[in-house]
């Protein structure tokens, strides 16, 4: 999916989304509904999604990473997102790039997400 361009100094790590995007809300909702097995917490709030752009094709692009490298859904995560938002009403087709790079870390979950988990 990527067209990786070098960092430069300054750039963020984590490219930001298209938030006003009209489809941007609808895209999150259905980011929602995919949950890792292990925690009971959705993937969105989890802070497993780095970057959501939205081509004017109605194209999704979304990086995303896992907890850990070796998350045993690895393989088939990033399927279940896919079918998700290809399953939202405007969208022509998404695409997943898996990234490790920044890795997560549990200061990347909402406070919905921590509540749940019992780290509030």
């Amino acid at each position: 999916m990527t067209d990786a361009q070098p960092l430069s100094e300054g750039d963020p790590l984590i490219a930001p989304s298209d938030l006003d995007h009209p489809l941007y809300d609808a895209v999150v909702d259905a980011c929602r509904t995919v949950y890792d097995p292990e925690i009971p917490v959705n993937i969105y709030d989890l802070g497993l999604i780095y970057t959501i752009k939205i081509g004017a094709d109605g194209v999704v692009k979304i990086i995303m990473t896992l907890t850990a490298p070796g998350c045993p859904v690895a393989g088939e995560m990033p399927q279940w997102l896919q079918d998700a938002v290809e399953a939202v009403e405007g969208v022509q087709r998404c695409e997943i790039e898996m990234t490790f790079d920044p890795a997560w870390g549990m200061d990347m979950m909402s406070e919905e997400a921590r509540l749940e988990l019992g780290f509030m």
